[in-house]
């Protein structure tokens, strides 16, 4: 369930790193982060792109409620969405690339399929 790591933030920027980084995700197609924020990223990210597979007006008005930029919203009904029309779940992949030299965290990278 999403929303259960606490990643040693505040509520309000735990939640706007969230929509930053699902919304640079959902742009860019990966991103390089920790392990326990990817697990973060990937439920959310997921819940977004099944969102958007049913594109409707109230759908895509969820969707800015939660992604920072217009354009990411149009790419993600326009472009992903319809990509992964037939799946049913999994539409992220993490891949673990070792630890952080300064502080020793577990990093990975977070890329969708």
């Amino acid at each position: 369930m999403p929303g259960t790591r606490k990643l040693g933030r505040p509520t309000d920027h735990r939640r706007a790193m969230m929509r930053a980084m699902v919304t640079y995700l959902l742009e860019n197609g990966k991103i390089e982060t920790t392990v326990t924020r990817a697990k973060e990223v990937r439920a959310i990210t997921e819940k977004m792109i099944t969102l958007a597979k049913v594109n409707s007006l109230h759908n895509r008005r969820q969707a800015m409620a939660y992604i920072t930029k217009e354009e990411v919203v149009k790419k993600l009904f326009d472009e992903v969405a319809p990509k992964y029309s037939e799946v049913k779940g999994g539409y992220c992949r993490i891949i673990k690339t070792g630890p952080r030299r300064g502080d020793a965290a577990e990093m990975c990278i977070i890329e969708l399929i």
